[in-house]
């Protein structure tokens, strides 16, 4: 884990596989995704080595219902009572009534491969074959999101999955991106701005084309789902991210 403060306020933590975020200011603290099932202690950690106390987030929003995402929801739910809040269109795949996720067989395909090999073992190490759905996670709307530590504001990106969101933290000039594209990836040779392997996406092509939802936002700092953060405006991270296509 390494946890780093991009911006006042905003903590950005490099999980073990995926990327989590802390959105701290005077009114409290939320989360922002929860990695994979075997990440729940270093989230509680990453939590509690902020001074903070896991069982006081105000929410934890899930930028989609992928289990490196969801991972510590269905316990922060249970356990403390944090509302788990998604996107409409994401809501029923975050409870457990549908599913949108890279299938085993689309994996062992291409285990071959050194890197997607490994990756594969991670994956099983980390719990996600165990993962347990958020079943009390409920849709945010905006108004409950302007409520919130940060006053973040969603943008539906459909495409990696049918709700997947990006989250603007406009006041920070963040965007919390997910994996509407990232910046690295274990079995990916590139570094910066790129998106996923196709098979990770429910719609490849649509993931790709709602990158341009994000065209006219304002954001200096791109936090992603998984690789380091970008300290670059939003517009440059696309900019290159369509010079990899």
């Amino acid at each position: 884990m390494n946890v780093s403060e991009p911006v006042p306020g905003v903590f950005f933590v490099e999980g073990p596989a995926s990327n989590w975020l802390i959105v701290r200011d005077d009114s409290g603290f939320i989360l922002i995704d929860g990695g994979y099932p075997a990440d729940r202690d270093v989230v509680l950690e990453s939590v509690r080595g902020l001074g903070l106390d896991p069982a006081a987030a105000r929410a934890m929003l899930i930028t989609h219902g992928h289990v490196d995402h969801t991972g510590s929801a269905a316990y922060f739910s249970r356990t403390f009572g944090t509302p788990i809040l998604c996107s409409p269109e994401e809501l029923a795949h975050v409870q457990g009534k549908e599913k949108h996720q890279v299938t085993f067989g689309q994996v062992l395909i291409r285990a071959w491969r050194p890197k997607v090999f490994r990756w594969m073992l991670h994956v099983i190490k980390a719990k996600a074959l165990q993962a347990e759905p958020a079943t009390r996670a409920e849709a945010w709307t905006a108004e409950t999101l302007q409520s919130l530590p940060g006053q973040p504001r969603a943008i539906l990106l459909p495409g990696h999955t049918p709700g997947n969101a990006a989250i603007l933290l406009p006041g920070a000039g963040v965007v919390a991106v997910g994996d509407s594209f990232v910046s690295g990836h274990p079995i990916s040779r590139q570094s910066g701005p790129q998106m996923l392997h196709g098979m990770y996406h429910s719609d490849p092509e649509a993931a790709l084309e709602a990158t341009h939802r994000l065209d006219e936002v304002e954001a200096s700092v791109v936090l992603p789902g998984h690789g380091p953060a970008l300290g670059l405006p939003l517009a440059e991270a696309l900019s290159a991210l369509r010079k990899q296509k």
